[in-house]
């Protein structure tokens, strides 16, 4: 059994053939997948899906760091509410982003912080997206942490080091579809030096779709093409691989059932 811990289904791109995307992941033994909102604009479609198939697909609330404009302490009050719904299991996707604009990161760090608050008022874990901006967010996460903080680095992609204060700071990596990139040996090389058993598996669907599907749509059913990477990272069988990353999801989501 495998879980997609992070992918956007909701997404425009799944709106024509969903059920079919939803049997092919269940098709290739990836049984749940777990689904970080956006902001207003995606929350509706998100929940909406999650009634279509309330076994497989399970919701969290939160907002991009793409989403942070000057209106996003509305944008937080109008989403606040529906942490109320009891299939949320965390809140997310939140974070930091210097890749696609830089001028408002003062109010993407303002929102983070409300965000955490969230999670430590409602006991529910965080999941972080933080591109280009990793070492500022481990260094948010860290002066946050009190002990009661835990969540994930979506989209790990960083040094040996990075992964340590990850770690150390009780937080999982997310694992995708870069780590299978005939150019991403830099990836699988640290890696190797991180236990399993602080990794959990991500497609992000639509985006970073694993070789040999690199450029095509992404989606949950390509999971175990990432699990047999880490296979020959770890020397593990996928099947060991599935086992003990669907620990970890169970352990870190533990509202999931």
């Amino acid at each position: 059994m495998y879980i997609d811990s992070h992918a956007h289904l909701y997404s425009d791109q799944f709106i024509d053939d969903l059920d079919a995307v939803v049997d092919r992941s269940l098709a290739t033994k990836v049984s749940k997948v777990l689904l970080p909102n956006i902001d207003m604009g995606s929350v509706d479609r998100m929940l909406l899906i999650c009634d279509q198939h309330p076994e497989v697909l399970h919701p969290m609330v939160g907002l991009h760091p793409c989403s942070v404009k000057e209106d996003y302490q509305n944008q937080l009050d109008r989403l606040y509410p529906y942490l109320d719904d009891e299939r949320v299991i965390a809140v997310g996707e939140m974070g930091t982003d210097l890749y696609w604009d830089k001028s408002y990161i003062d109010q993407q760090v303002a929102a983070f912080r409300i965000q955490v608050d969230w999670a430590k008022e409602r006991n529910l874990p965080i999941v972080i997206h933080c591109r280009e901006s990793i070492d500022m967010t481990i260094e948010l996460v860290r002066e946050l942490q009190d002990g009661t903080l835990r969540g994930v680095f979506h989209c790990f992609g960083g040094s040996l080091e990075q992964a340590q204060q990850i770690m150390d700071l009780g937080f999982y990596m997310g694992i995708g579809g870069t780590s299978t990139f005939k150019n991403n040996k830099s990836l699988r090389e640290v890696l190797v030096d991180v236990p399993l058993t602080s990794l959990i598996l991500e497609t992000d669907a639509p985006y970073l779709t694993p070789h040999p599907y690199r450029g095509q749509r992404n989606e949950s059913s390509y999971i175990p093409l990432i699990a047999e990477t880490l296979a020959i990272v770890y020397q593990m069988t996928p099947a060991a691989i599935a086992e003990q990353t669907t620990d970890n999801v169970f352990t870190l989501f533990d509202r999931l059932t």
